[in-house]
């Protein structure tokens, strides 16, 4: 008895112990996300709700929630965290038409983030670039090769954009039957946002078309709203009809929320919400405390940014109620128990990802394999390609982006374990008897090349710069570390690797520095690429500030230097926001000699000149002074005027030359039609791009990329940068003939096209269109082909089909293959003036079939829909 009144008066004093804290029943992993997050809320005060409302999600301490900062990045790869995979670009990725290697590629990114995610929560850090929140894919259509950005998105098309955005978001979210979701991914960003970069805070896109809103800048979005249970829409910077796009009724509750159902969360794109009231944006309110009302009232829940921290004066003002304030929280602690962000690790599944993961050899081998799909072959006259390796031949291989790793990775990357130069892989494929010559020519824009004068700088520590670095981010107290950097060097904390022995991964500051001693009236170049803050003084005067706020950005201080004059250069660096990076160089530009670069290859059986321009050029809201470039965007589409003129140089020469261009968007390339025997679109392909170029120009892989933009002769072409109009974009309404047309792409094999069997002639709303396709191959290789399908209802004003339907089929030489497509009611929607939606309307339907959306290379037959 003694026993069991032992036993019940210590569970008396456990209960009275804990009486007196509620019980956390929103913690019970067996209740839905939806019952938790209601429970939760209840719990909340209207402090505790508004802070967990912007990208920094602050903890709540009584009831034992986290930090969560809402901000990660995935575009090709984990971003701006350190180790990571990098893919190519999207835009490159779009180029491979195979949505099955892109959900394979994005499963990847999505175990690497899981690892990231959990070994950041085991150390208690809770940081930007470490949650499990991304924002991507960006679904925006691509409908003029001007804007910077276009790089970032899967294409002109509406229909590849929705099957590549959907194949990213199962990729990302993993299996819907999952306890828990692997990932959230982000369509963005809603719904009409492609520039221009320079006034994107402001701008207002007005006057579009219902038939273009629904059939070009909608369908994407609402697919992945949809079918792909997407969990986040981003609203966009610009202004839509008059309304800042993340404080439109119309777009987020109309028909976002009521028309497609979407439940789950809108976060603002960064800053969105302040150019409600501020000087450089649309000034519909007068201050934060307005604005951010706004933007709950319409529909944006979570703000990147700051400005909702006037919510508090907001609901205490009357301009908003709790209630509202309600309605977004709710959908937030819903959406991080469905993450399982909320629980212990030990219940969550994907807590158990192996850091292994990151950068593994079979996530590589998915870099190279998709690097491969992603190239595309535009011209090869007299089958130039591919190449014979040990042939005893001379190669040389010239050009800005020859050799270039940072141009490969494009732009919102990770830092990747190596990286592949275009002129390593091809290095890598040469036998003993071949012979290479290297050639950089000029850089991608400017007729000069750097030339290193780093070694004849000089510090107290030797030659080059001497390095100082603090434990704390302003350089105060003695230094930790002092060292001395005699040639050019790159320090970067991805992988957790430390700028020097001691020094801590982020919170850290250094000074650089070093004097230069003039031996003649020269231009001296101070070259950084950094990732952080900081400024740079030359003798005791600042001369220039750098901060990055989006990942590195290249640097540059000019210094006019005299003869026999000495000058003291300082460099102060501080860790600011993800991995740390700081790359330095010091030397001068040496002039393009183009006749001397020439008389270099005049005994070379092929050049091989890998041009275009660089994510350094082209970008989101970019600083470039470059003339062609404005704010990460450009002015025309040429290639760049210096390349342009030694390629034509070659071709006097009598060189056979292979072209090979890299770029984020299409670059007219007539002129290089005539001049290059062969060119190879490689956008920017990742860490195995270097691999994937020279496995294709020597024959190891037979190209099978497709354009998914077209590529216009120049930009007389275009219509204005800023008219959102689709007359006369993009192949469905372009009226001219363009250099190389959307879908477009050649390979190593020949094919041909048979006529089309048709299920039925006449089908009604309810039944599928079967139709069957006979592809043969008449070459001597296998090879793969994409069999694209296009539509238009015969009686519209269009002219041109809207791609509806492709499939990939491997085919052997002198073998036949039967492409079955089965068409369901959905394929044949188009904008209907009458009910002014897209519906199905009774009528005749032309198919076309080819492998491009070339009307001259393709087939058709015509179905009727009664």
């Amino acid at each position: 008895m003694r026993k069991y009144s032992f036993l019940f008066f210590l569970l008396l004093f456990v209960h009275t112990a804990f009486a007196g804290k509620e019980e956390l029943s929103f913690r019970n992993p067996n209740l839905s996300p939806g019952q938790r997050a209601e429970m939760l809320l209840q719990k909340l005060s209207l402090e505790q709700k508004i802070s967990l409302m912007t990208d920094v999600s602050q903890p709540v301490e009584d009831f034992e929630i986290k930090p969560y900062n809402w901000w990660n990045e995935a575009l090709h790869g984990c971003a701006r965290a350190g180790l990571a995979t990098v893919f190519p670009q999207a835009i490159g990725m779009a180029a491979s038409f195979d949505p099955l290697a892109v959900e394979k590629v994005f499963d990847a990114v999505s175990d690497e983030t899981r690892a990231k995610h959990h070994l950041a929560k085991r150390n208690n850090e809770f940081n930007r670039y470490q949650g499990l929140t991304m924002w991507t894919p960006n679904v925006n259509i691509f409908r003029d090769p001007r804007w910077g950005r276009g790089q970032e998105t899967y294409g002109e098309d509406p229909f590849l954009a929705t099957q590549m955005g959907l194949a990213v978001v199962r990729g990302l979210q993993g299996p819907p039957d999952s306890r828990y979701d692997k990932l959230h991914a982000c369509a963005k960003h809603f719904v009409v946002h492609s520039g221009p970069e320079k006034n994107r805070h402001a701008f207002d896109v007005s006057g579009i078309s219902q038939k273009d809103l629904l059939e070009t800048y909608f369908p994407a979005f609402e697919a992945l709203v949809r079918e792909g249970n997407v969990k986040e829409v981003m609203c966009a910077y610009n202004s839509f009809n008059g309304t800042p796009c993340c404080g439109s009724d119309q777009l987020l509750i109309q028909i976002l929320r009521k028309e497609w159902g979407f439940d789950g969360i809108v976060v603002s794109d960064c800053g969105a919400i302040a150019n409600f009231y501020n000087e450089r944006g649309h000034k519909v309110n007068k201050d934060a405390v307005e604005a951010s009302a706004n933007g709950v009232r319409n529909g944006t829940d979570i703000e990147c940014g700051s400005t909702y921290k006037a919510l508090t004066d907001a609901v205490n003002k009357g301009l908003l109620s709790e209630e509202e304030i309600d309605i977004s929280v709710m959908r937030i602690l819903k959406a991080r128990f469905e993450l399982g962000e909320m629980d212990h690790d030990s219940l969550v599944s994907w807590a158990s990802m192996p850091t292994s993961v990151i950068a593994s050899a079979y996530h590589d081998s998915l870099a190279l394999d998709i690097a491969r799909k992603s190239i595309v072959l535009l011209s090869n006259k007299n089958n130039l390609l591919p190449l014979s390796a040990n042939k005893g031949a001379t190669i040389a291989v010239m050009g800005p982006n020859a050799h270039d790793s940072v141009m490969l990775w494009g732009n919102y990357n990770g830092t990747p374990p190596y990286t592949t130069t275009i002129l390593q892989g091809i290095k890598q494929k040469l036998g003993p008897t071949d012979r290479l010559i290297y050639e950089k020519v000029s850089e991608c824009i400017s007729r000069e090349v750097f030339e290193s004068r780093f070694n004849t700088c000089s510090s107290e520590q030797g030659n080059g710069f001497s390095a100082r670095y603090w434990n704390n981010p302003d350089c105060s107290g003695k230094p930790e570390v002092i060292t001395n950097y005699s040639s050019p060097f790159q320090l970067c904390t991805s992988g957790a690797t430390v700028f020097a022995p001691g020094i801590s991964l982020s919170g850290f500051s250094a000074v650089y520095q070093t004097t230069f001693s003039a031996t003649r009236d020269e231009l001296v170049v101070l070259d950084l690429y950094v990732n952080g803050k900081g400024f740079i003084e030359v003798d005791g005067v600042v001369r220039k500030e750098f901060r990055c706020n989006h990942g590195a950005r290249r640097t540059t201080l000019n210094l006019d230097v005299k003869t026999g004059k000495t000058y003291d250069i300082r460099i102060v660096f501080n860790q600011h926001t993800g991995d740390a990076q700081f790359n330095l160089d010091f030397g001068i530009k040496v002039p393009t000699d183009m006749n001397r670069s020439v008389s270099l290859v005049k005994d070379a059986d092929i050049v091989i000149f890998v041009g275009g321009i660089s994510p350094q050029l082209e970008g989101e809201e970019m600083k470039v002074d470059y003339p062609g470039f404005n704010n990460g965007d450009r002015t025309d589409i040429e290639l760049p005027a210096v390349q342009r003129e030694f390629l034509q140089k070659l071709k006097q020469a009598g060189k056979k030359v292979i072209f090979v261009n890299c770029s984020g968007s299409a670059i007219g390339l007539e002129p290089e039609q005539e001049n290059c025997d062969a060119i190879l679109q490689a956008w920017y392909p990742g860490q195995a791009g270097g691999r994937a170029v020279a496995d294709i120009i020597f024959g190891d892989y037979n190209p099978t990329g497709k354009l998914p933009v077209t590529f216009y002769k120049n930009v007389t072409q275009l219509p204005g940068f800023d008219d959102y109009s689709m007359a006369g974009r993009t192949y469905r309404y372009l009226a001219e003939e363009p250099l190389f047309p959307f879908g477009f792409g050649l390979g190593y094999s020949e094919f041909s096209f048979g006529n089309a069997l048709v299920s039925s002639s006449a089908s009604t709303l309810k039944d599928s269109v079967r139709i069957t396709i006979p592809i043969k191959n008449t070459g001597k290789r296998v090879g793969e082909e994409l069999v694209q399908l296009y539509i238009r209802k015969l009686d519209s004003p269009d002219t041109a089909g809207s791609l509806r339907a492709f499939k990939r089929v491997s085919v052997s030489p002198g073998q036949s293959e039967q492409v079955v497509f089965n068409l369901s009611e959905k394929e044949f929607r188009f904008f209907d003036e009458r009910s002014y939606s897209l519906v199905t309307v009774p009528g005749i339907y032309r198919i076309y079939y080819g492998n491009s959306s070339d009307p001259d290379n393709q087939k058709f037959t015509d179905v009727t829909i009664l």
